[in-house]
């Protein structure tokens, strides 16, 4: 079993990079809204501050490199990449499921990155469907402990499952599940869909059985089905993985669903960002934090641009989200992210201002 969660991690990130995986059928829904642009900002573009505290941890903006890889050794030179341009640019990082590790203690370092990133908000990641395969507490705080995490996600991956080679099918009882685990862990909980987004319903039972926090990561990214179809040998379970491009809820509005159902909980956004500008508008639409995983596994695994490392490449990618998201408060006039979730957000199909309350 170990061998195999190994092998698939390896064919996961080949697959990403090669093959066109992306969402078919549906958008991520920030094209639906468009910020109102304030001519006279009254705003100093240096000064505005981007800056939040989440558990105790000071980001230097509101964004997390989200969970991509480990379990071989090509993960772990894409994670020390990843964590050294989230330690330099001061945003949070999780790491790709631990379950590797869990079963293969020499697989443990290619997931730790404390060496390069002492400070960031460093997020551990289980699969919450193990919870019905043995795992438990232990499983937990063995995934926490041996990175030096600060939170643990449980990421959702029902309908990758669904269509993966031997794929996990039993997802009863998982709330009363979480619900242990939640009471016992000694970190915060995530709870993250893997890109076919969290429906406002869940999210209210997630929240009641004490979760900390939600990554909805929504539809119009990379589609999991997608990536499991190029792994499918079988040609008509391929054709039902292709079938579930389209599938899932567009992040956006997730983004705003969830925020209202569970007002009290932090919100992450993820799924198909892809500037700063999307980051922007996720924020006025309720997001604490914003993610972004497939357009940095390209530069972190770059060997051809020259003088320009992996690490940097990275740096670059997600600094010129940075820069996006402060212009993007600049011309809203908000001198804050405080300010920035007030700012005016509008429907491009009536032109009407988004009522948020």
């Amino acid at each position: 079993m170990s061998g195999e969660t190994e092998g698939r991690k390896g064919e996961h990130i080949n697959i990403v990079l090669q093959e066109d995986v992306a969402a078919k059928g549906v958008k991520t829904g920030f094209e639906r809204f468009f910020l109102e642009h304030v001519a006279m900002p009254e705003v100093d573009l240096d000064e505005i501050d981007l800056s939040l505290t989440l558990w105790g941890k000071k980001l230097q903006a509101p964004l997390l490199i989200s969970s991509m890889t480990g379990g071989t050794d090509r993960a772990q030179g894409i994670n020390l990449h990843l964590a050294e341009a989230a330690q330099a640019l001061g945003v949070a990082m999780g790491v790709g499921s631990q379950r590797a590790a869990i079963e293969r203690d020499d697989l443990i370092y290619t997931y730790q990155v404390r060496k390069v990133a002492p400070d960031i908000l460093l997020l551990a990641n289980l699969g919450a469907v193990q919870l019905n395969y043995g795992y438990g507490i232990d499983q937990a705080r063995r995934a926490v402990e041996t990175i030096e995490a600060d939170a643990l996600i449980l990421h959702l991956n029902s309908l990758q499952e669904a269509v993966q080679p031997q794929g996990d099918r039993d997802w009863c009882h998982l709330y009363d599940k979480i619900a242990s685990l939640a009471v016992q862990l000694e970190v915060p909980i995530v709870v993250k869909e893997v890109g076919n987004g969290i429906s406002a319903a869940v999210a209210r039972r997630l929240a009641d059985v004490g979760v900390d926090a939600i990554d909805v990561a929504g539809a119009g990214g990379t589609s999991w089905s997608e990536v499991e179809a190029h792994r499918q040998p079988d040609p008509i379970r391929a054709r039902i993985a292709h079938s579930f491009a389209g599938w899932g809820i567009p992040t956006a509005l997730a983004v705003l669903e969830v925020r209202r159902e569970v007002p009290e909980l932090p919100i992450f956004a993820s799924g198909g960002i892809r500037s700063g500008i999307d980051v922007a508008k996720a924020i006025a639409l309720g997001a604490t934090l914003v993610g972004s995983a497939a357009p940095l596994l390209e530069p972190a695994t770059a060997t051809n641009i020259g003088p320009v490392s992996p690490t940097q490449a990275v740096y670059d990618k997600f600094a010129a989200f940075i820069e996006e998201l402060r212009i993007a408060a600049f011309c809203t006039g908000s001198p804050n992210l405080q300010a920035l979730r007030r700012a005016k957000l509008r429907r491009t199909d009536t032109w009407e201002i988004l009522t948020r309350d």
